[in-house]
């Protein structure tokens, strides 16, 4: 029997507990979130250990590395007079760019479990970040920040009706935040897994004929296996930027 491409997707409870109606199982998604804040968390450490070396090591050059990327492009995508909320938000960017980089990462290695495959996961990171996006946005400009959806120059008596519709897409943009990380992810993998699957049936067949034509899919694997490697960086990368981005819109208004 051939198992499916979507059970390495499967939540299972490793520490069934359960309150009424209510379950608090520590589960395997749990695990290799603590697995992966364990690994970032010892990586700065290694890196940060007395202050850092003047002549910095493997570890403290990955971490300044990931650190200056992300500072530049917070830089970069937030404009404007808004260098106060870029030195409160700088913690922010790099830390979720380098847990997601992580997360997506762990699941490549063969048997562990893609955390950002699942969409309730995604979600709730993407609606906690637009919820605090939002209350930066009202702080910072108060009841002047709708007025981010309202073109230049529309005449007042017509903004309601420019500014309401306009709310509906700001709104989806957490919604589309954590959908586009968890579909990438999650189709990316059912693709490797779906080949691999159909390469080792080949190599598995006593004819020489199959044996020499599982070439093919098995070079697909390997290629696709460097694609999903990259899909699993630009994910990163690209949530972040969307941060940045939403994140200006909320500073700097028309």
């Amino acid at each position: 029997m051939l198992n499916s491409p979507l059970e390495q997707f499967a939540i299972i409870p490793l520490i069934p507990m359960k309150i009424g109606n209510l379950y608090f199982s520590f589960t395997n998604s749990s695990l290799f979130m603590l697995l992966t804040t364990g690994l970032v968390l010892l990586l700065v450490h290694s890196a940060t250990k007395n202050g850092g070396n003047l002549v910095p090591n493997a570890w403290q050059s990955v971490v300044e590395l990931i650190y200056d990327f992300v500072l530049n492009l917070v830089n970069e995508q937030i404009g404007g007079r808004s260098g106060n909320v870029k030195q409160k938000s700088s913690p922010c960017i790099p830390v979720t760019f380098t847990f997601l980089l992580f997360c997506n990462l762990q699941g490549m290695i063969p048997y562990s479990f893609t955390v950002t495959s699942h969409f309730i996961i995604t979600l709730g990171l993407s609606f906690s970040l637009f919820i605090g996006i939002t209350i930066v946005g009202f702080r910072r400009n108060g009841l002047h920040f709708p007025s981010f959806s309202l073109p230049a120059g529309v005449p007042l008596p017509s903004a309601p009706f420019s500014v309401l519709p306009e709310l509906i897409p700001y709104r989806f943009r957490a919604l589309s935040l954590g959908i586009r990380l968890f579909a990438n992810m999650m189709a990316g993998h059912s693709l490797v897994k779906i080949l691999s699957g159909f390469a080792w049936t080949m190599l598995c067949m006593k004819n020489i004929m199959y044996f020499i034509g599982d070439l093919g899919p098995l070079l697909i694997v390997f290629a696709l296996t460097g694609l999903e490697l990259g899909v699993a960086i630009l994910q990163a990368y690209v949530f972040a930027i969307s941060i940045c981005i939403y994140l200006n819109d909320a500073i700097n208004l028309h």
